[in-house]
């Protein structure tokens, strides 16, 4: 009988070898279907449910999936000796032996879809449910924020949901990079590894005391009146403004903020390459660059010059193109999240700039908060160095999907790909018929 056992389980280890060889040699679009950790817990707590979302995926045009494996609380989904686990969200518990992604990579390479992870990396936290690794024994890693005027934790901040680290802390660093690894050595044929969340909060943080002595270290300055000579809330009567302001030392904060998640990128991808040469390294930000230097992020190519744009010059230093990561990358999602679609729906709008509820976003009217132009601008201050993806979140459309097949479409037209987040949302509204159509349109 032992015998018969382990002849079963030497064929099961050969088909499953074979269909990860078979997956990993084929030819895939760029067409990247997400799947939310906390948002599709229930859903994805049965190994069948697993099987049946990525054959619908699949069939509807998607031979990608990405699949959260940890989540902004910084818990993750798998057996880790480092992080703690995600045993239970909404009432429902999984056990810790419950193997998610290794139901995702086997079903997935059987049919030929490659199964990429998502782990949310400066994240620690949920301000809405006071839970996360700050609300325990990381509690001094945190984000210290200089909200109006004041320096608080961010874990005080009920408005905002995302509980997140400061990115510089070495100790934060170190912590986050050692369970990509670990990760990557536990799922040698996971087949990419997507960053997300590597980035700052926001323009108000980090402040806290670690951070000001790194600064002055990079910068080579004393900071006398910190943190008003970083970004100032009070006017020169000492009132507070109704917003913030840049201070003396501003743009050069900006750049070492941005120095701070380019090397950690850098870094990221030199030891996980290690580990695993054919690992796929991605990363998933916004599109909006004009904006997005107030999350500490470049993801621009290094020889995108963004102090040679009139525009750009405000906030970039002549060394701000030095922090630029593209080319770490092996493919990158940029996140166009905008409600018009076309630059000749910029063209025609009327003051009305629809949904802007993402972090570093403003209410300008360009080209830029278009699927298509955000698409070309992001394209064009990669340089082809990478892959770009057009990425779609759904809910940008709630209250009319009208324009969600439309944006998808655009997407595929301006982009080498689509990543789709997220299948609750496809779920929830009966949208996958729309997409459907939408995938064999932009084709």
């Amino acid at each position: 009988m032992l015998k018969l056992i382990r002849s079963f389980l030497l064929v099961l280890s050969i088909s499953a070898l074979l269909g990860s060889c078979s997956a990993n040699s084929k030819e895939y679009n760029h067409n990247y279907m997400w799947f939310d950790c906390e948002a599709n817990y229930r859903t994805l707590s049965t190994p069948d449910s697993i099987r049946y979302y990525i054959q619908k995926s699949k069939d509807i045009g998607f031979d990608n999936v990405v699949v959260d494996m940890k989540s902004i609380m910084g818990e993750v989904l798998y057996d880790s000796k480092i992080a703690p686990y995600m045993g239970d969200w909404e009432g429902v518990e999984r056990s810790r032996d419950y193997d998610m992604m290794r139901y995702f990579i086997d079903y997935g390479h059987q049919i030929g879809v490659r199964v990429f992870a998502s782990l949310n990396v400066f994240a620690g936290g949920h301000n809405f449910f006071d839970r996360g690794i700050i609300y325990g024994d990381k509690a001094q890693w945190q984000s210290i924020c200089y909200e109006k005027g004041e320096l608080v934790p961010i874990s005080s901040i009920k408005t905002n949901y995302n509980g997140m680290l400061n990115p510089a802390n070495p100790e934060v660093q170190e912590y986050q990079l050692e369970i990509l690894k670990e990760f990557v050595a536990k799922y040698p044929d996971c087949d990419g590894l997507i960053f997300d969340r590597v980035r700052y909060d926001g323009v108000t943080s980090d402040f806290s005391e670690l951070s000001k002595e790194m600064f002055e270290e990079y910068a080579g300055v004393e900071v006398e009146n910190f943190p008003e000579d970083i970004l100032s809330w009070y006017d020169e009567e000492g009132k507070l403004r109704e917003t913030w302001a840049p201070g003396k030392h501003g743009k050069k904060w900006i750049e070492w903020r941005a120095s701070v998640i380019h090397d950690f990128v850098s870094k990221a991808h030199k030891e996980l390459k290690a580990i695993n040469p054919d690992l796929i390294i991605g990363d998933y930000t916004g599109a909006w660059y004009p904006t997005y230097w107030q999350l500490g992020v470049n993801w621009a190519s290094r020889t995108f010059d963004p102090y040679q744009v009139d525009e750009y010059k405000v906030w970039a230093t002549e060394d701000y193109y030095k922090t630029g990561y593209a080319e770490e990358l092996d493919i990158y999602m940029t996140g166009l999240y905008y409600s018009m679609i076309t630059k000749a729906d910029v063209d025609k709008a009327t003051g009305v700039v629809g949904q802007r509820s993402e972090a570093g976003m403003d209410n300008s009217l360009t080209y830029c908060y278009s699927v298509e132009g955000g698409a070309e601008l992001a394209k064009s201050i990669t340089k082809g160095v990478v892959p770009v993806i057009g990425s779609i979140y759904v809910e940008q459309y709630i209250g009319d999907f009208t324009p969600f097949g439309p944006a998808v479409e655009q997407a595929l037209k301006s982009t080498e790909g689509v990543m789709v987040f997220d299948i609750v949302h496809l779920n929830k509204h009966k949208l996958w018929d729309v997409l459907e159509n939408a995938m064999k349109s932009g084709k």
